[in-house]
């Protein structure tokens, strides 16, 4: 099997040498700022929030989850706050959710996420969104 100049395999390393880079593990490092982070965090628990622990219509609108991240040589620790109905399986639902935003914060940072802090904000009822907010 042959492969063209250019392509993966044996071509690739001559072309590199001959435009004058240096190797791949010599070229540096990718650097991912924390806030970058918690924002793939905090969209990764949004869906995780809607698919794990689904609000049913007659509940309203749960805030929007927030999160903050601390990426630390490789790694990362994040800390999420977001809102979750009740009735539910409060501890079965938080391990799901912090399973799905450290699975999806890896995928797509390849950082490896050491821990992943989830604070309920409040528990959504029934009761708490047929009141409605007075002004």
């Amino acid at each position: 099997m042959r492969t063209r100049p250019g392509s993966p395999g044996e071509g690739s390393a001559p072309r590199a040498r001959a435009t004058g880079l240096p190797p791949p593990a010599e070229r540096g490092a990718t650097v991912i700022p924390d806030r970058v982070v918690a924002r793939i965090a905090a969209q990764a628990a949004r869906t995780a929030q809607s698919r794990s622990a689904a609000v049913p219509p007659d509940r309203g609108r749960p805030e929007a989850p927030s999160a903050s991240a601390a990426v630390r040589t490789g790694s990362v620790r994040l800390h999420l706050a977001m809102d979750l109905p009740y009735p539910t399986d409060i501890p079965r639902a938080c391990r799901r959710i912090q399973q799905d935003v450290a699975e999806k914060v890896t995928q797509l940072t390849g950082l490896d996420v050491g821990e992943v802090v989830l604070t309920v904000r409040r528990l959504l009822t029934a009761a708490d969104t047929s009141r409605g907010r007075v002004r």
